[in-house]
């Protein structure tokens, strides 16, 4: 038989060939185009996405919680008119004591800076005798108003109290409860709240997926629902550390696990499989630090003090803040506020539900 030979191409180098020839070299345009059907892009932007997270994670808690310095605290003040040169004096030196200012209130009664002081208008009241030189000033704090602020002044008025000469008498008249003598358990079972709400968003999303638009807002509704029952019932039933009025307190907190999903279902309609990158933004890097839960009001960065109020988180501790400690002096603020985002998460995940991932109807 006659040797038949295979004639190798003169384009062709065999397994010594050229490193740029395209789909098999590292270093040619070939390598892109593999590396974006890869699984390896996904996983080395969400590297870097993550890395960035934790980053911002850290530094925005810091920022709010590591040094909280007071800017403008809002105190009342009560004497006759004879002794206001005294409270301003007094509050003259706190306000050097603790580099910001008291913010004096004048109220011609008692009565009436206690009723300022239930509606949250301000943080204390300062009380000035007719004989000041015999009886010391009286400066009565609220712990349930914000305890880190009580904590705050109390030290302040004992500073001054040593160095000025000034008798003052500090007394806590609004105290928090036995159980949480910090004020955090409110701000915990908000984080609860606003964390499982969107977790929860994301889970149904991944194992729920068939469901329509309105059996999603249902389902939204309902483990909201059965959240908000299980945080009030294992903080207040089963830990006892805080006396919530029960409906009222699950309300607030379903209402708030449910606008936090709804947040992300409206992103994701939005923006697909990055909706996490807003959600955890605005509620977990911006909206808890923010919340005046850990760190009250007046002790936050100012833009966000202001800033907080009026996001879901912010919203939420505000609601059961008052809700716990001052029942009869209600806002309307933070229903509206939480009610606000959920009502515009549902419109816009509705309107824009046809390019959400899930659905019976919805393409791969």
């Amino acid at each position: 038989m006659s040797d038949q030979r295979h004639p190798i191409s003169h384009g062709s180098r065999g397994a010594h060939g050229s490193h740029d020839a395209p789909g098999h070299g590292g270093t040619g345009p070939g390598w892109w185009r593999r590396f974006k059907r890869s699984p390896f892009l996904p996983a080395s932007v969400l590297t870097l996405i993550i890395a960035a997270a934790a980053g911002l994670f850290a530094g925005s808690y810091t920022y709010a919680m590591a040094d909280p310095t007071p800017h403008r605290i809002p105190v009342a003040a009560v004497g006759a008119p004879a002794d206001r040169e005294r409270a301003a004096a007094f509050a003259d030196a706190v306000s050097e004591d603790l580099r910001s200012s008291l913010d004096l209130h004048e109220y011609p009664t008692y009565a009436g800076a206690r009723d300022a002081l239930e509606s949250q208008e301000v943080f204390a009241v300062l009380r000035v005798p007719a004989d000041i030189d015999r009886n010391p000033l009286m400066l009565d704090v609220s712990g349930a108003s914000g305890a880190s602020v009580a904590e705050l002044l109390t030290q302040a008025a004992r500073t001054v109290d040593e160095r000025t000469g000034l008798r003052v008498e500090v007394r806590d008249v609004k105290p928090l409860g036995p159980g949480d003598p910090r004020g955090l358990a409110l701000f915990y079972v908000s984080l609860a709240a606003v964390v499982t709400g969107f977790i929860g968003a994301i889970q149904m999303s991944i194992h729920a997926k068939a469901l329509d638009p309105a059996e999603r807002i249902a389902f939204t509704a309902a483990y909201s629902l059965l959240g908000g029952f299980a945080i009030t019932a294992v903080v207040g039933w089963l830990l006892d550390a805080v006396r919530f009025p029960f409906v009222h307190s699950w309300m607030i907190l379903a209402l708030t696990m449910f606008t936090s999903g709804m947040v992300f279902t409206m992103f994701q309609a939005l923006m697909g499989r990055w909706a996490m990158l807003p959600t955890w933004g605005l509620m977990v890097l911006l909206g808890n630090p923010s919340s005046g839960g850990a760190v009250s009001w007046p002790l936050l960065p100012s833009p966000l003090g202001t800033i907080g109020r009026w996001l879901p988180p912010g919203a939420s501790v505000n609601a059961q803040h008052t809700a716990v400690y001052f029942p009869g002096h209600q806002h309307v603020q933070p229903y509206l506020v939480l009610a606000g985002w959920a009502v515009v998460s549902c419109a816009v995940f509705w309107v824009w539900r046809h390019r959400h991932p899930g659905g019976r109807t919805a393409g791969p």
